[in-house]
Formats: structure tokens, C-alpha cells, sequence
């Protein structure tokens, strides 16, 4: 009987509705304590003793996979982003790498248009003074005065642009890809360099993977680029941030502000300097949150893992609907 770690934390309070499920498919399943991922000292424990895993952001190091292996087949990943996991050493091992593309690209593309809105009509702060007893009136703007540089136009990079468009900003995008040109023309993207695009966004919205590449892309360097008038959005990964440099940023005024759903260490320390900054919007890397984007993830994981350990799934569908009801 294959065993299945499962360390998923946004599928764990659900597992009562998926455990019959899989166990229709004769698997064992082991639940750790997870709070926000399982960091290597944590897997080592377990390693050896799976065939398989549902997880997040769990820390599939090198270490951890030579350790796991040869058995652990297939770690089913619980949304798109892989950077968590060493693919080069799981390739190496025959590991097989699962995830879901594009599944959350409308909620995350909501929040950063949340995030927007926020900062041009001001309604967190109006919110607070006004139950503070302040009857003060704050400047705010429209967004159509304001230009938008998308930092990454993937699908979630492509989602936001579509709506930035809809209130009438001017955009900028920057990719290390070619971007059709159809879509370029439709949503009036000037596709420009990147430090062409920190010189002049009011809003920078970052919606690129973590990799090599934009490992803190944003820096000190970088920030200096900004204009002390604009306002960093990232709702992508922590890791593409050099939070320090943030930090020293909103705090000399050299940025006017930031909103960020990501940080480099989760959750974010209480002693973290953000915590007390008047110009941030913090969230708890919820920019995912939907119920529909979340049913679809899981079973597409579900799904993953079953291929992944050579378990015909063809049923699935069926089998969720039988255990559903």
C-alpha cells in the first residue's frame, strides 16, 4: 500500500472530505504538523518512509531527496509555484515534480487591483482616521492618472494588465520572454526594460516565478530606480524582494509605499520592521483565496499524485462526486 505524506496546510482542514477518496485508491495517508510549510530539519524525520506527497512550500532540498529516495516517486505539488523543491536533484532521482499552472490567476490579479485601489483612494487610512474621530479629507487619484509597470507578463502578469486597461492606466510590462504581440496592441502594453519601467510606474506590480533570474530583482540598486511617489506591489514570491533594502526604502521615504502578500521568511517575524509601517498593506499569503480556484487545485493535485504513483485515475471524477455526497 503506497503512503502519501500529506502536508498540503490549504487541503489538511479538508482531508476529511479526501481521505475516503484515497483510500479508495488503497492509500495510507500521513498528516505532520504543518503551520505554513515543513522546512528540511522537519521532512528528514519522514524520509524513506513515503512513496508519495501532497504538499506546499515544503523545502524538498537535496538532502531531503537523496534522502527520500529511491521510494518517494511523485511530490504533487498544491498550487503552481515549485521553487521550493530542487528540480535538478529530483530529475537526478527520477522524482517527479507535479503542480498546478494558472490556478490562481483571477484572485491574485484581484488583489493586486485591490492593492491599487487602496493606495489611490486611500480608503485603509480614511477608514482608520474616521473611527479614530479624524474628519480629515485625504488626497486620493484615479487610477487612469496613473501608470502600471508589470514586472512578469505570464497569465497572472496578463490577468492584471487586463484590468489595469479596464480603469484606464498607462502600462508598462517587462518579461525575459517575447509577449505576442496581439496582446500587446490590444491592451496597449509598452513593453519597455526594467529600469526603464522602475523609473516610471507609479505602481509596480511584480507577477514573475522565483528563479535565478529575479531572485531579489528588487534591491537596493533597483529601488533607487523608483520614484519616491510609487508604491511596490508583490503578490508573486518573497524571495524576488531583498526585504532589507524594502525596508530601508519605505522607512529614508526613498519608496511611498508597498503591499505585500509575500515575505522571505513565513510568517512574518513579529519583530519584522514592516509590522509598524504606516505606508504598507500586509497580508498572510492569501492572494489565492477562492473557493472555486481551490477546488480546482485540489483535485488537480489529487489527480497529480494518482499519475504520478501510476494509479489509473481515470474514475476521478466520478469518485469525488460518490464520496461527496
Amino acid at each position: 500500500m503506497p503512503v502519501i505524506l500529506f502536508s498540503a496546510p490549504y487541503m489538511i482542514p479538508v482531508l476529511d472530505r479526501f481521505r475516503p477518496l484515497l483510500e479508495s485508491y488503497d492509500l495510507e495517508i500521513v498528516v505532520p504538523l504543518v503551520r505554513e510549510r515543513l522546512e528540511e530539519s522537519e521532512l528528514l524525520p519522514y524520509a524513506g518512509k513515503y512513496d508519495g506527497t501532497i504538499c506546499g512550500d515544503d523545502r524538498y532540498t537535496e538532502r531531503v531527496l537523496e534522502a527520500c529516495a529511491p521510494r518517494l516517486k511523485v511530490i504533487s505539488k498544491w498550487g503552481s509555484g515549485i521553487d521550493s523543491i530542487d528540480q535538478q536533484t529530483a530529475a537526478r532521482l527520477g522524482v517527479q515534480v507535479c503542480r498546478t499552472p494558472n490556478a490562481f490567476t483571477l484572485p491574485v490579479a484581484d488583489t493586486v487591483m485591490g492593492y491599487m485601489l487602496a493606495f489611490v483612494r486611500r480608503h485603509p487610512w480614511l477608514d482608520r482616521a474616521v473611527k479614530a474621530g479624524k474628519w480629515e479629507k485625504l488626497p486620493g487619484r484615479s487610477l487612469s492618472e496613473c501608470t502600471l509597470g508589470v514586472i512578469g507578463v505570464g497569465n497572472i502578469g496578463k490577468a492584471v494588465i487586463r484590468r489595469a486597461h479596464a480603469f484606464g492606466m498607462d502600462i508598462l510590462g517587462n518579461d525575459i520572454v517575447e509577449i505576442a504581440p496581439d496582446f500587446i496592441a490590444e491592451y496597449q502594453v509598452e513593453m519597455t526594460g526594467p529600469e526603464d519601467l522602475l523609473e516610471r510606474a507609479d505602481f509596480i506590480s511584480l507577477n514573475c516565478d522565483l528563479n535565478p533570474t529575479s531572485y531579489h530583482l528588487i534591491n537596493e540598486a533597483t529601488l533607487e530606480l523608483m520614484k519616491p511617489s510609487s508604491v511596490l506591489i508583490n503578490a508573486a514570491r518573497g524571495s524576488i524582494v531583498d526585504e532589507k533594502a524594502l525596508i530601508q526604502a519605505l522607512q529614508s521615504g526613498r519608496i511611498a509605499g508597498a503591499a505585500l502578500d509575500v515575505f522571505e521568511i513565513e510568517p512574518l517575524p513579529l519583530d519584522n520592521p514592516l509590522l509598524k509601517m504606516d505606508n504598507v498593506l500586509l497580508a498572510p499569503h492569501n492572494a489565492n483565496s477562492s473557493p472555486s480556484a481551490w477546488e480546482r487545485v485540489h483535485r488537480n493535485t489529487i489527480r497529480n499524485l494518482l499519475t504520478g504513483l501510476a494509479i489509473e485515475c481515470a474514475d476521478l471524477d466520478e469518485r469525488i462526486k460518490r464520496f461527496s455526497t
